[in-house]
């Protein structure tokens, strides 16, 4: 007959202390995620909208350097079409915004502003741009002649 070795029990004590310390860690992290699920997503939303935030800024500074000229100071049109109007914004795609301020409006004033097609801006820059006239949205006057505003 063989005789079954028992473990010593202080081993099965230490044994039973690490199993229970690591069923509640175990708990712990799965009650945890749900938690850590639930705070994320207003961390990321407020994350977001601070990046916004300060894209729209550097937009405000970039279009009162390069395009408040021919556009106005509040894209308001004159010389060049009113950009801040509920018509412009409603038929254009920030995509489409980007494309006409990259690469410009061949046989018109508007130039390729994209530093790749020869302007002095970064395809970011561009995009904070389009980013501050889309924050004109919200506020923006009806203007159904917003290609030519001032008549000329």
């Amino acid at each position: 007959m063989t005789e079954k070795l028992q473990d010593p029990p202080a081993l099965t004590a230490s044994t039973r202390r690490w199993q229970r310390t690591g069923v509640a860690v175990f708990l712990l992290l799965v009650l945890a995620f749900p938690i850590f699920r639930l705070t994320e997503g207003a961390r990321l939303d407020d994350a977001l909208a601070s990046e916004n935030r300060a894209q729209i800024a550097a937009g405000r500074q970039l279009w009162s350097l390069n395009c408040a000229m021919c556009h106005g100071t509040q894209g308001e049109g004159g010389d060049s079409p009113a950009l801040n109007s509920q018509e412009f914004l409603k038929s254009v795609s920030d995509e489409q915004m980007h494309g006409i301020v990259a690469g410009g409006i061949p046989g018109s004033a508007m130039p390729a502003w994209l530093d790749e097609y020869g302007g002095p801006l970064t395809d970011q820059q561009i995009a904070a741009v389009v980013a501050y006239v889309r924050s004109w949205e919200e506020t923006a006057p009806s203007v159904p002649n917003w290609r030519n505003p001032s008549g000329g």
